[in-house]
C-alpha cells in the first residue's frame, strides 16, 4: 500500500499534459516540478517499502536521466495487480517467477518493434530532445532547448571501438535567472562562476593561452611550527623583500610559459595578483576541482601542481576568454574551444523557479539524446511500446500456462496504466483509447500511441514522438526487479540496532509501524 502510494502520487504528471505538483518544505521554500524524480526525493517519505521504489526512480534517473515518471508508475501498477493475485490466494514466489518471465519477453519485444539511430541522425535526436521536454516548464522554447541539447552531447561524444561513449558530466549546467528561456546558450568551452581577481587586468582577451595550476601562488607556511625572531626594522624589511621576490618568481614562471589567462585551484596573494596584472595576465582564483577538469578538457590544457613545472606544452587554447555579468553576478565565458570534451550551457528564465523547471527539462533531454546515441535504438513514443509489449504477453501467457500465466497477465495490464494515464492526462475516456490501440496495433501497425494533445489515438512516427529504448527497457527492469524484491517480504519488524539508536516505532499486529501508510508523505 505505502509504495503503491509513491506511485499515485506522480502518476498525474505523466505525459506532455500532466500537471505539476508544489512542494513545499519546512522552511517554506517552494519547488514547482513534474519531474519524477525530483518528486520522490523531495518528498518526506518515512515508510520501508516505500524507500524502494523511491530507489527505483533514482537507478533510473542515474542510468537513463528520463523516465523516472515511468518507471514510478509502472512500479505502483505491478504492485497493485500483484495484491489482487494475493487475493486470490496466488503464493508471492509465483507471481515473483510470472514476473520476471514477463520482464525477460518484455525486453525481447522491445527490442524487436525498436528502430536504430546514428549520431549522425540529427532529426532523429532533435525530435528525441523535443519528446522529452514536452509538457516540460521549457516547453515554450523546446525547438531551441532541443537544439542545444543535442549539440551539446554530440560535442563530448567521444567514439571507441566504433560506439560512442557520453559522459554527460562534461555538459555543464549553469542557471541565472533573467531574460527567457529561448536566451539560454550553449558555450563551447567553461563557465566559470568567479570573477577576476584584480581590477587592472583585462576583462576580455582573445587568442588566450591557459594555464591551470592547482597550487596557491602564496608564500607557503611550514610544515612544522617555525619561529622567526626580527629584531631589527632592516630585517622584518629584508624578510618581506624576499617574500615579495619569491612572488615574483612565481608569476616570472607563468608570463615565461607564455601563459595569459591563469585559472587557479587555490589563493592568490594580493601582491602576485599586482604582478599578474602588471604582466596582462587574467586570473581567476579559487576555481572548483570540477571546473579544473572541465577547463583541461575543453582547452587541452593540463593541471600543473607546481608552477616551476609550466611550460608551453601544459598550456590550453582558447579563441576568447571574457568576463561578463549575468544577472548581477560576474561569471568567466571561457569560449571558442576547438573541438572542446567539456561544454558548458546558460540556462535562463524569468524567474527562479523558471530556470529550474527550464533545467530539469535540459537534463531529461540531454539524458534521453545520450542513451539514444549510446544504444543506438529508439521506440516510438505516447504508449505505443507499451501496448505492443502488453499484447505479446499475452500471446505469451498463453503458451506458459499455470498459475504464473495469472502473473505474465497481471504484468501485461500493469503496462497498459502508462497509455491510460496518457488518456487520462488529455481528458479523453482511458478505455475507448485503450481499446482503440489494442484493436488498431492488432492490425499490424505498433506506431499508433495516443495523442495526448488531439485526445485520440494516431500514428505517432509521423508526428516525430520517439524515445530511447532504454528508457523502457530500464523503467520495466528496474520497476519489476523492486517490485519483485517488495513481494518477498513477509513481514516489517523493528531490529535491534534500531532500537538502540534511540529505537524505532513500535509494532502493532501484521508487524507494521502504527500510522506508516498515513504519515509517509
Amino acid at each position: 500500500m505505502a509504495a503503491r502510494m509513491v506511485g499515485e502520487a506522480v502518476r498525474t504528471t505523466l505525459g506532455p499534459k500532466g500537471m505539476d505538483k508544489m512542494l513545499v518544505d519546512d522552511l517554506g521554500d517552494i519547488v514547482i516540478t513534474n519531474d519524477g524524480a525530483t518528486i520522490v526525493e523531495e518528498l518526506k517519505i518515512q515508510h520501508p517499502a516505500a524507500k524502494m521504489v523511491v530507489e527505483v526512480a533514482k537507478t533510473q534517473d542515474e542510468e537513463v536521466g528520463d523516465g523516472t515518471t515511468t518507471a514510478v508508475v509502472i512500479a505502483g501498477e505491478l504492485l497493485r495487480n500483484a495484491e489482487k493475485l494475493l487475493d486470490q490466494s496466488i503464493h508471492p514466489s509465483v507471481i515473483i517467477k510470472g514476473y520476471r518471465m514477463a520482464s525477460e519477453k518484455s525486453m525481447e519485444v522491445l527490442d524487436k518493434i525498436s528502430k536504430t539511430i546514428k549520431i549522425s541522425d540529427d532529426k532523429m535526436l532533435v525530435k528525441i530532445a523535443e519528446t522529452a521536454m514536452t509538457g516540460k516548464g521549457a516547453e515554450s522554447a523546446k525547438g531551441h532547448m532541443a537544439g542545444l541539447a543535442v549539440n551539446s552531447v554530440k560535442q563530448v561524444a567521444e567514439i571507441k571501438n566504433g560506439k560512442a561513449e557520453i559522459d554527460l558530466e562534461n555538459i555543464k549546467v549553469e542557471k541565472k535567472q533573467g531574460r527567457s528561456i529561448g536566451d539560454s546558450e550553449l558555450v563551447q568551452g567553461v563557465i566559470i562562476d568567479k570573477e577576476i581577481v584584480h581590477d587592472g587586468m583585462s576583462k576580455k582577451l582573445e587568442k588566450a593561452k591557459i594555464a591551470l595550476v592547482d597550487s596557491a601562488l602564496e608564500v607557503k607556511e611550514t610544515e612544522t611550527d617555525a619561529e622567526i625572531r626580527i629584531t631589527s626594522p632592516d630585517q622584518l624589511q629584508a624578510f618581506l623583500d624576499q617574500e615579495e621576490k619569491m612572488l615574483k618568481q612565481m608569476v616570472d614562471k607563468i608570463s615565461d610559459s607564455g601563459a595569459n589567462v591563469l585559472f587557479c585551484q587555490k589563493g592568490i596573494d594580493d601582491v602576485a595578483q599586482h604582478y599578474l596584472s602588471k604582466k596582462g595576465i587574467m586570473a581567476a582564483r579559487r576555481v572548483k576541482k570540477s571546473d579544473m577538469e572541465a577547463l583541461a578538457k575543453s582547452t587541452g590544457a593540463r593541471v600543473v601542481t607546481n608552477v616551476n613545472d609550466l611550460s608551453p606544452k601544459e598550456l590550453g587554447h582558447a579563441g576568447l576568454v571574457e568576463e561578463k555579468k549575468i544577472s548581477g553576478d560576474e561569471m568567466i565565458f571561457v569560449q571558442k574551444c576547438k573541438d572542446p570534451k567539456a561544454v558548458s550551457v546558460l540556462i535562463r528564465g524569468g524567474t527562479e523557479h523558471v530556470v529550474d523547471e527550464a533545467e530539469r527539462a535540459f537534463r531529461d533531454a540531454i539524458g534521453g539524446v545520450a542513451s539514444a546515441i549510446e544504444i543506438g535504438k529508439v521506440v516510438i513514443g505516447g504508449g505505443a511500446p507499451e501496448v505492443a509489449v502488453a499484447s505479446a504477453l499475452r500471446n505469451y501467457a498463453g503458451s506458459v500456462g499455470g498459475r504464473e500465466q495469472l502473473a505474465i497477465e497481471a504484468f501485461a495490464d500493469s503496462l497498459e496504466i502508462i497509455p491510460r494515464t496518457l488518456a487520462e492526462s488529455a481528458g479523453a475516456d482511458a478505455i475507448d483509447i485503450l481499446v482503440d490501440l489494442r484493436s488498431r496495433q492488432a492490425k499490424g501497425s505498433a506506431n499508433i500511441g495516443v495523442d495526448v494533445m488531439k485526445g485520440k489515438t494516431a500514428n505517432l512516427e509521423t508526428q516525430g514522438v520517439f524515445e530511447p529504448e532504454k528508457i523502457k527497457t530500464q523503467a520495466i527492469k528496474s520497476a519489476s526487479e523492486a517490485v519483485e524484491l517488495i513481494l518477498r517480504i513477509d513481514d516489517v519488524m523493528a531490529s535491534e540496532s534500531g532500537s538502540k539508536a534511540g529505537g524505532g516505532p513500535p509494532m502493532s499486529e501484521g508487524g507494521m509501524p502504527p500510522g506508516a501508510m498515513g504519515g509517509m508523505m
